[in-house]
């Protein structure tokens, strides 16, 4: 089994259940509220702590409250936090999430010290980075960051796999030479300039991500399942139906998992099926992180 560098966000979220998402401008009284541990990094690094990988995990957290937090999070369920870096004065990243009665979710993230992530603090775990089999990482940190750790592991046995959340501009040269990209369907059409409308259209945007020298790609595309093309061959995993509560971290457990069930010798397709059964019982619950679940449960069902 190869170590997983997962480079990326840790936020606390802020989260209010309501009937609905409000209208802009609205006020809406909302039912529940409650905090949970939360960023697209850390969800998906304790997705591949969870589900069976082996896993470094670096990030940036501010010296406030919920930096200190957050660390205690992390070792409560045994990450090293050796890699993560405190930024002095500055303010932990937080995410103010609203959850509507079916699980869907709008979020606005306030980043903080996730944006202080620098190319010098990447360059201190190097050796990391080289040694590992997967570097996964998100678009959550500064991009100069990003394509130096990208950097990094070129010409090295490690492959990089990007999450490309939230939907943002990615360049060339860090599509160039990915061995794994996953984006949902909004980043999809937002990479690729092709609106999703049909299977030729998912084929199309696999086409322009492969012309970009990414060696494998996976559509997510919610209760539809996910659209898989890898080495000329492309397949649409079904979704498993299950009744959403809350669908904050689907996207963070898909990919977590496949990396972890990669990690542990599965064949792309079959980690895909894997993380498709991980991610579905995770939007069965409530809260990001408290909904990403373990390898047991998967095993024993």
């Amino acid at each position: 089994m190869g170590k997983i560098v997962v480079i990326g966000s840790s936020n606390t979220d802020l989260v209010v259940r309501a009937e609905r998402i409000p209208m802009l401008g609205e006020t809406l009284l909302g039912s529940d509220f409650y905090t949970a541990a939360g960023g697209k990094g850390a969800n998906q690094a304790l997705a591949v702590h969870r589900l069976g990988g082996d896993l470094c995990f670096i990030a940036a957290l501010g010296d406030d409250l919920y930096g200190r937090n957050t660390l205690d999070m992390l070792t409560q369920n045994g990450i090293d936090t050796s890699h993560i870096v405190i930024k002095q004065g500055a303010a932990s990243g937080v995410a103010l999430i609203c959850v509507d009665k079916n699980g869907n979710n709008a979020i606005a993230v306030a980043a903080g010290a996730n944006m202080l992530l620098s190319k010098e603090d990447v360059y201190g775990f190097r050796k990391e980075i080289e040694s590992a089999e997967y570097l996964l990482m998100q678009l959550e940190s500064p991009m100069d960051t990003i394509l130096y750790a990208s950097s990094l592991a070129a010409g090295t046995s490690c492959r990089v796999v990007l999450n490309p959340a939230p939907a943002a501009t990615v360049p060339d040269e860090l599509l160039r030479g990915l061995f794994l990209i996953t984006p949902n369907e909004t980043e999809a059409s937002a990479i690729s300039g092709i609106e999703i409308r049909s299977d030729e259209d998912l084929h199309a945007i696999c086409s322009f991500f492969h012309s970009k020298s990414v060696q494998n790609v996976i559509i997510t595309l919610g209760e539809k399942g996910s659209y898989l093309s890898s080495q000329g061959r492309e397949a649409l995993v079904p979704a498993i139906k299950v009744q959403a509560v809350d669908t904050t971290a689907a996207g963070d457990t898909f990919t977590g998992a496949v990396l972890a069930a990669l990690s542990n010798g599965s064949l792309l397709y079959d980690a895909v099926s894997f993380a498709t059964r991980a991610s579905a019982l995770a939007v069965t619950r409530v809260g990001a992180q408290p909904s990403i679940p373990f390898i047991n449960e998967l095993l024993e069902n």
